[in-house]
């Protein structure tokens, strides 16, 4: 292991993938150019985005002690299902939201990476935690085993600091999410009167 430089991802199989994704400049993305739908309409697409906003399922997916703040998020106290995200589901095929919560190690990045190909798109994902971001206190020289972000691995959407964030940290990203996806703050229905657009 001493002929290894730091950073980079040599010792697993999935390296010589890993390399590919980054140099296309886009991690996680398989489809190298995607064109998209043959047509647009943008009323559709308004309410196609709002309904996604609002029925986020957030695969259960858990690596660390960031997931106990991710499930504390389930419960009546914070109660998520008033944003339409409470249906973690169990299977990645069922899922379009990825909470990266906890330490990426080399060992697990392959099914992470594997994980994240098999949701349907739109998926987005969010890190949760300093470990998931940036390594967190594990990102010292003498800790070869771990990823130093997972946006090394997948693209991630929303970050959330933390070490480990509170559940509220976890709501103010997944409002974040939804603000990225639709374009305002509180997407419907639980939208405020001074966030509702002007028509």
């Amino acid at each position: 292991m001493g002929d290894q430089t730091r950073g980079k991802l040599n010792v697993h199989s999935y390296a010589a993938e890993l390399q590919a994704r980054l140099e296309r400049g886009e991690p996680g993305n398989l489809v190298v150019h995607d064109p998209g739908p043959l047509v647009r309409h943008k009323l559709a697409d308004e309410i196609f985005n709002l309904c996604r906003a609002n029925s986020l399922w957030p695969m259960t997916f858990g690596l660390a002690c960031c997931a106990i703040e991710m499930m504390s998020l389930g419960m009546a106290r914070f109660d998520i299902s008033r944003f339409g995200s409470e249906v973690f589901r169990p299977s990645p095929r069922q899922s379009d939201l990825m909470i990266v919560a906890g330490t990426v190690n080399k060992k697990m990045a392959s099914a992470v990476m594997t994980l994240y190909d098999q949701m349907p798109s739109p998926k987005w994902v969010i890190a949760m935690g300093n470990c998931a971001i940036s390594g967190g206190p594990f990102a010292v020289e003498e800790n070869y085993n771990v990823i130093e972000g997972v946006d090394k691995l997948i693209p991630v959407d929303v970050y959330v600091p933390g070490c480990p964030p509170r559940p509220e940290g976890l709501l103010e990203g997944i409002l974040k999410l939804q603000e990225k996806i639709t374009g305002v703050r509180h997407p419907f229905p639980q939208r405020k009167i001074s966030d509702a657009p002007s028509y």
